[in-house]
């Protein structure tokens, strides 16, 4: 595993119902092969699944994941899994769920398309990840400027914001990981740090989100989690082969 890394958490905060775990998939095909796979029908393809270097690193995510939930008291049965449907985050949570011996074909584990990879347009669908850096860039500058045909950080944060509020709504005193993609992930822990720091934008559902996209509109570009800190974070989940990050302090 190149890196990986974990924290215990104190009890959540008030404002969540469930413990919430993230980690980005094993070292895929597409890694490999230092290409772009973002659409939801290139991504479901069988042919960009995990290499056997990610099979081996989901596995040993399982078990480094279910030492720690032992060690913190948390019961196996309360884990829920929650995955992309992409076949490179499907086939990580498959592995990592038999580590816990959580029933894969289960209501434990099912699939989210909002989980899914951030889709970076056609004009770089199947070319090489280092234009990866183009769409950055401009990230940095603005993140409500999605790629031709593709999603912005903003689009990205609604749709994880979605997520979190229908899981809270679904579930309580689960331990749930979520299994997705390194763009996505590191989206989402804006989120989640919006939520942290404005306990309310969780019972607002989207509505927190959309307020932040107005006033990054009308340029005021002060205390906007969700839309203005995403310039500032490290790029290490996406392109370094396998990063697990333990999200345990929402």
């Amino acid at each position: 595993m190149e890196d990986s890394g974990s924290s215990s958490p104190p009890a959540p905060p008030p404002s969540f119902r469930n413990r919430y775990w993230i980690l980005r998939h094993g070292r895929s095909v597409p890694n490999e092969r230092g290409i772009i796979v973002s659409s939801l029908e290139n991504g479901t393809k069988p042919e960009f699944g995990l290499a056997p270097q990610g099979v081996e690193q989901a596995r040993l995510a399982g078990e480094s994941l279910r030492k720690e939930l032992e060690e913190l008291g948390v019961p196996l049965d309360s884990v829920q899994i929650r995955y992309s449907p992409f076949s490179r985050t499907m086939e990580t949570a498959r592995e990592v769920a038999r580590m816990l011996g959580v029933p894969f074909d289960s209501p434990s584990c099912i699939p989210a398309v909002e989980l899914r990879e951030r889709y970076f347009g056609p004009s770089h669908e199947l070319l090489s990840h280092e234009k990866y850096a183009e769409v950055w860039a401009v990230d940095e500058v603005d993140p409500l400027m999605a790629p031709d045909g593709g999603e912005s950080v903003a689009d990205v944060a609604t749709r994880f914001s979605q997520f979190l509020s229908a899981a809270e709504m679904e579930l309580h005193g689960s331990a749930i990981l979520i299994v997705s993609h390194g763009d996505p992930l590191q989206i989402f822990q804006a989120v989640l740090k919006e939520t942290k720091e404005n306990p309310s934008s969780l019972d607002e559902g989207t509505t927190t989100i959309e307020e932040r996209k107005r006033q990054w509109q009308h340029g005021d570009k002060t205390n906007n989690t969700v839309a203005s800190g995403f310039g500032a974070f490290s790029r290490g989940l996406t392109e370094q082969g396998f990063k697990v990050s333990v999200e345990l302090d929402p």
